[in-house]
């Protein structure tokens, strides 16, 4: 009974770690990240994408199809312009994960400040530094 259970909830984990690991893997490019910025502000055809580049087209092509593949972006051809345009789900996914890590991450903090807080004082840390000398110039004779 609890395999039932579990076959689906590890299909799902492994499926949405593939479809996370491909978006991180296609927004580690910083031409590509160019190219989803630009696509946030709306759907452009590829020789507009590619203008601000320093790369052949064919190369652009490549980045978005490497876009494509991971679905941030997606694209149609009418006649012979080619226009792509931003899918937000993935980018979703890649948010919902980053704010469950800092969760977690702030509540460890969290958990370690508690447990400092708790702690007593420690002789050595009772004890005043000593005074910083003098930032005054010394004039020379």
């Amino acid at each position: 009974m609890i395999v039932y259970i579990v076959l689906p909830t590890l299909r799902y984990m492994v499926n949405h770690s593939r479809a996370l690991d491909r978006v991180f893997q296609a927004l580690a490019d910083p031409t590509r990240r160019n190219l989803v910025e630009r696509l946030i502000r709306g759907p452009a055809s590829v020789s507009d994408l590619a203008q601000p580049l320093d790369m052949s087209l064919p190369a652009v092509m490549q980045h978005l199809g490497v876009l494509e593949a991971c679905s941030l972006i997606r694209s149609e051809k009418v006649g012979r312009v080619r226009t792509c345009r931003m899918e937000p789900g993935p980018l979703h996914l890649a948010e919902d994960w980053i704010a469950a890590q800092r969760t977690q991450w702030e509540q460890r903090l969290d958990q370690l400040g508690d447990y400092l807080a708790e702690q007593p004082e420690s002789p050595a840390a009772s004890e005043s530094p000593a005074a910083p000398e003098s930032a005054e110039p010394r004039s020379t004779p």
